[in-house]
């Protein structure tokens, strides 16, 4: 009888052990925001000519740390219109998007999505390069209703050695981008709120060639379940 209630009693305390080590270990589906990730991003576009028809397109590798824990790989591309006379230009593309979970798991989540954007570009006093930009999304993300989003981005680039961002310019960039969700059921009693998230980015920039940018800096990203921080390398190319 002494045998069998120590044994009940190890069992007992094994179990509540257990139960402790499991509620102390941290989560891998719960994001580090202590950990700072890094995005690798490379922006392409082949301008409108006489036919005001061009194109455009990014690649970008996302990871939840500096390299190995993937984020995201997001492949975008799509047709440009440029009206004669004009400084906006108009895109109409498709996107694949990859999303991995933070941390060991091997899990992917896959988003396809066709998106519709307004660009316009603008010059203020001698050296201040101002973008806007507005895109609309229509996103089928794995396991999820059909998804529509709004985004407003605004970028201004300073160079600070010459007037302009030709070859050998020197200069800082700063942006900020606005997610909305248009819809909030998203499937299976599921919702998600009104804001989607919002980036703000500063870095430096350098102008190897006319038609070629590199450019580094640091992003905060920020939704209603994380607030993280993501170093940058961006290469800008104009074909």
């Amino acid at each position: 009888m002494r045998m069998v209630t120590n044994l009940k009693r190890s069992a007992l305390i094994g179990s509540l052990v257990a139960v402790v080590m499991l509620y102390a270990a941290p989560s891998h589906a719960q994001v580090d925001e202590d950990k700072t990730g890094a995005w690798y991003m490379y922006f392409w576009n082949i301008p409108a000519g006489e036919r005001r028809f061009g194109f455009q397109g990014d690649i970008q590798h996302r990871n939840w740390d500096t390299l190995g824990d993937l984020e995201q790989l997001l492949i975008r591309g799509g047709v440009t219109w440029t009206p004669r006379n004009s400084r906006a230009m108009y895109t109409l593309g498709v996107g694949h998007v990859t999303s991995g979970e933070f941390g060991p798991s091997s899990e992917e989540t896959r988003e396809k999505r066709i998106y519709q954007e307004s660009l316009f570009s603008h010059q203020a006093g001698r050296n201040f390069f101002m973008t806007h930009r507005f895109r609309f999304e229509q996103r089928w993300v794995e396991n999820q209703d059909l998804r529509l989003r709004a985004r407003y981005f605004f970028a201004l680039n300073v160079p600070f050695n010459q007037d302009s961002l030709a070859a050998g310019a020197h200069y800082f960039a700063f942006y900020n981008e606005l997610f909305l969700n248009l819809n909030q059921d998203i499937g299976q009693g599921r919702r998600v709120d009104t804001f989607d998230r919002n980036r703000l980015y500063l870095g430096y920039g350098y102008s190897l060639r006319d038609d070629l940018r590199l450019q580094f800096g640091y992003m905060n990203q920020r939704t209603d379940d994380i607030d993280k921080e993501q170093l940058q390398f961006s290469v800008f190319h104009t074909m």
